[in-house]
């Protein structure tokens, strides 16, 4: 009888100031309807944060949290050989724009 081997689980931790971001399908049509070339350079990209270092985790003055949505600048990200789509990049914090956020409306009806 043959042991079963462990199945082993890779994953990405990124170290220092940095995320793992998966970045988001790039749209195709403005919302106005006008269709982009495939060649169009959009400058800043959205994607979902994946994983977020340590050093971010603890640090109370970055509101970045696992699976938040943002819009990075692309400039300093570095693709992850990971998947067979491509589509993880990571990412120093200083290269992240912005952070999508929603409002909840339930504090509104309490009052």
């Amino acid at each position: 009888m043959s042991k079963a081997k462990p199945r082993v689980f890779e994953y990405v931790e990124p170290i220092g100031a940095r995320v793992l971001v998966r970045k988001d399908e790039p749209k195709r049509q403005t919302k106005g309807g006008i269709a982009l070339p495939d060649a169009a350079e959009i400058p800043t990209i959205t994607g979902r944060i994946v994983a977020i270092s340590a050093q971010i985790e603890n640090d109370e003055d970055l509101p970045l949290r696992q699976y938040d949505k943002i819009l990075f600048h692309p400039k300093s990200a570095i693709p992850v050989d990971f998947e067979a789509d491509n589509q993880l990049y990571v990412v120093p914090v200083e290269d992240i724009v912005a952070v999508f956020r929603r409002e909840s409306s339930e504090g509104e009806a309490a009052e």
